[in-house]
């Protein structure tokens, strides 16, 4: 989230609007006041498995900003078709794999399991269905031999940072055409 709010100055066509999250003590709120930029939270916890009413309380926040594009970051629920359906080709997502390999999690671990030489992030357009819609752009990079999980995800990580602000800035312009760096 830090990565992205930061790159919105400038030129950039994008502003950040809200930041929001499911989860009330997210550092990433505290980050997002202290920039200036408002910030709500709805914790998905009280809902226990109600996703609908969950997500009509995720939704009084955002209609009030009225964002043009959503960016999850870190946002770890899966949205209904409905929600998502009513932010239709203005959502974006960042996923920790060169999708469609590994959707879901433990992505870094299933990837050196299975012995894949690369590994990396995609950053993609929300659909319904988890970690699928067009892929706007991808890092790759190597796997090191004897690496683990967590040491690949601190590797990803840095990428992720790359990727998804130089994505939003083309997505934002109305460009799709996918950014590709390794």
């Amino acid at each position: 989230m830090v990565s992205l709010v930061d790159s919105m100055t400038g030129d950039h066509p994008a502003r950040p609007c809200l930041v929001l999250s499911n989860d009330p003590e997210a550092g990433g709120l505290k980050k997002a006041a202290d920039r200036g930029i408002p910030t709500a939270a709805v914790d998905h916890r009280p809902f226990g498995g109600d996703r609908a009413t969950f997500e009509a309380e995720l939704l009084r926040p955002l209609e009030q900003a009225q964002p043009d594009i959503v960016c999850l970051a870190g946002f770890m629920r899966v949205l209904t078709g409905e929600f998502v359906s009513r932010f239709q080709g203005r959502i974006l997502n960042i996923h920790p794999s060169l999708l469609p390999k590994y959707k879901g999690l433990n992505t870094h671990a299933r990837a050196i399991e299975a012995g894949d030489a690369e590994h990396g992030c995609s950053v993609h357009e929300v659909t319904a269905a988890l970690d699928d819609g067009p892929i706007l752009g991808q890092a790759r990079l190597n796997i090191q031999p004897g690496e683990t999980p967590e040491a690949l995800a601190a590797r990803v990580l840095v990428w992720e940072h790359r990727l998804y602000p130089a994505v939003l800035q083309r997505y934002a312009n109305g460009d799709r055409t996918p950014v590709l760096l390794s």
